[in-house]
């Protein structure tokens, strides 16, 4: 029998007594138990209809993104088809006198940035009186401004825009956990019911929003990985109601069935009260080893912890209440669809790589080729796989079996650093570069086996990313990539479409540059100085600052704004502007406040962050 039945089957002695007055008191009691939970039952459908209607807004909003995008980038096609149009009418000799000069121009810019150790060569900022402030530039700021690291945690805070959206979903989720809900402790098993089902509601977008293959990317633009900062904070929150549930029960134990003579020990070895115990502790013990800190130190016991310990509150909670099982049902599907069926069987492949030791000695090159498969678009856009390539700055998930047996089921994330392979140009063969910085756990075992042998039969899983930053880059007239360290493998693969798009492009009018911060000089070999002058022949301004191993941290701020005066000289205020960052917390932290300043004082720039690693 349920609590739920056990509760209205109570004789009224425990408290009631036997007169009408109190059997009135009574029937009024368990007659509105049942209203609330009746009311419950249906309201929290419309929980789905919400959320639902809010991501109909975020597609609708990624959809017209991309079509003032297309819009822009076609209007680029036309300006720079007319201004060759016209310059097509100059004589042979003007033509050979504007070519010297472009090229004179080019030579003095890669002069003026070839050599690493130059910090201030870059000229004066235009007259800030150019620019003009407007409202929407200032609320653009705002919302890409991120506050200071939290004083007890000292945890890195998102972005003021991702922090109100987070907002938003939780206080969502508080409104139809606290609505028509009577704060009486004879109505407590309305609160109580009511967080239960609020905690299950939540499960499947719990799943699909840490699930690698999902719709959500389609709809909004944003892979899995930009999505997982609410993943964690909607896992938050539902621990959070678990706990709220256990505690309301506890309630209940005490009003109703106390007096009747059942203990605590009674109530809590009850089968649908210990299943839920059960449940409860899978999910703390997730939240808990979801933590940052945990991750950090032991990255490959959060990884085994999360599959079995979410496989288990599935099955407990299925156990638990039979409420749960249309929701434990789609989230058991989501979790099988992403793990088996795309994981496993339609976007993995198995592939000899080549491993070896960079000058550093703490950092592994993996390399692997395979000719390119052909696929359709609309494979391309449903679940693109490996085989068939990747696109700039997306990654794959790597699983080294041969390492031993602790790494047969473990599956590490690394952005791929070479270029991706153009389909337009006619490619057939893809060549794959992993930078993989030896932490511990998984990449020390890789680095001890590039120590000794240099070929490794590793599994590739993806590719996983979205095109987000990149579309955003191609829509602008300046465009700069800024890489701390290993954060180069998401600035290069950019960097090399920016400067190798096809002749339809306004590449003429698009300037493009990179700052590139590296704790050692040794670390320039990632790329190779072949590959530097190269993108610097095809127009690229590089800044490279001193090693910060000998020359400490540089001034972020100052030469993201230096390196974007430079780029936008000539391109009139109105010039757009597009910033993708990634390195560490603070490097991220800082470019993306002084993109905010530069937004809030006029200028059009829009910034996203890369991170690299979770």
């Amino acid at each position: 029998m349920s609590l739920r039945a056990r509760i209205f089957a109570l004789e009224p002695d425990h408290e009631y007594g036997v007169t009408d007055e109190v059997g009135d008191k009574r029937h009024e009691v368990l007659q509105r138990l049942s209203a609330g939970i009746s009311f419950t039952s249906w309201f929290i459908l419309t929980y789905q209809i919400a959320v639902l209607g809010v991501l109909l807004v975020f597609t609708a909003w990624h959809y017209y993104d991309i079509l003032s995008r297309t819009r822009r980038v076609q209007h680029l096609r036309h300006s720079t088809s007319k201004a060759d149009g016209a310059s097509g009418t100059a004589s042979e000799t003007d033509h050979d006198q504007l070519t010297s000069v472009h090229r004179h121009e080019n030579a003095r810019q890669q002069k003026e940035h070839v050599n690493t150790s130059e910090r201030s060569s870059l000229l004066g900022s235009p007259d800030a009186s150019q620019y003009k402030p407007t409202t929407s530039l200032r609320l653009r700021s705002l919302l890409m401004y991120q506050p200071p690291s939290t004083l007890i945690t000292s945890r890195p805070l998102p972005e003021n825009a991702t922090s109100l959206l987070i907002a938003c979903l939780l206080g969502l989720n508080a409104f139809y956990a606290a609505y028509n809900v009577s704060w009486t402790l004879p109505l407590m098993f309305v609160w109580s019911d009511r967080t239960a089902l609020c905690f299950a509601a939540n499960l499947p977008w719990l799943y699909l929003l840490s699930a690698k293959n999902q719709p959500l990317r389609l709809l909004t633009g944003y892979s899995y990985e930009h999505l997982n900062i609410l993943h964690r904070r909607l896992g938050a929150w539902i621990c959070f109601l678990a706990l709220l549930h256990t505690g309301s029960m506890l309630a209940v134990w005490y009003y109703f069935f106390l007096p009747s003579g059942r203990s605590l020990a009674w109530f809590l070895t009850e089968k649908t009260v210990l299943l839920g115990l059960i449940t409860l502790a899978c999910y703390q013990i997730l939240y808990l080893t979801s933590l940052a800190s945990f991750r950090r130190w032991w990255y490959e016991r959060f990884l085994g912890m999360h599959i079995v310990l979410q496989a288990a509150a599935l099955v407990f909670l299925y156990l638990h209440h039979r409420g749960s099982r249309l929701y434990v049902g789609v989230t058991l599907t989501i979790f099988l669809m992403d793990r088996l069926v795309f994981r496993l069987l339609l976007k993995s492949r198995s592939v000899d790589a080549e491993v070896r030791v960079m000058d550093d000695g703490s950092t592994v090159m993996l390399s692997a080729d395979w000719p390119l498969s052909k696929t359709s678009k609309v494979s391309d856009l449903l679940h693109p796989d490996i085989n068939g390539g990747w696109e700039p700055a997306q990654h794959v998930f790597v699983t080294a079996p041969a390492l031993g047996r602790g790494h047969i089921l473990q599956a590490h994330p690394f952005t791929i650093a070479s270029a991706a392979p153009s389909r337009r140009s006619g490619s057939q063969h893809a060549w794959l570069n992993l930078i993989i910085r030896a932490q511990d756990g998984f990449t020390q075992d890789l680095l001890r086996h590039a120590q000794l042998i240099s070929s490794l039969k590793v599994r590739l899983d993806g590719p996983y990313g979205s095109s987000h930053a990149l579309d955003m880059l191609r829509s602008s007239d300046v465009c700069l990539l800024v890489a701390g360290g290993s954060g180069i493998a998401v600035a290069y693969p950019m960097l090399w479409a920016l400067l190798h798009e096809d002749d339809d492009t306004p590449i003429s009018r698009r300037q493009v540059g990179l700052i590139w911060i590296t704790h050692e000089s040794s670390h320039l070999d990632w790329i190779g100085h072949e590959l530097l002058d190269e993108m610097k022949q095809l127009g690229l301004h590089i800044l490279l600052p001193p090693p910060t191993a000998k020359a400490g941290r540089p001034d972020v701020a100052r030469l993201v704004t230096e390196l974007l005066d430079e780029l936008s000289r000539g391109s009139g205020c109105s010039a757009k502007t597009g910033v993708v960052v990634s390195g560490p917390d603070s490097m991220n932290r800082a470019a993306r406040n002084e993109c905010s300043r530069l937004a809030w004082d006029g200028r059009d720039v829009n910034v996203l962050v890369e991170k690299f690693g979770w």
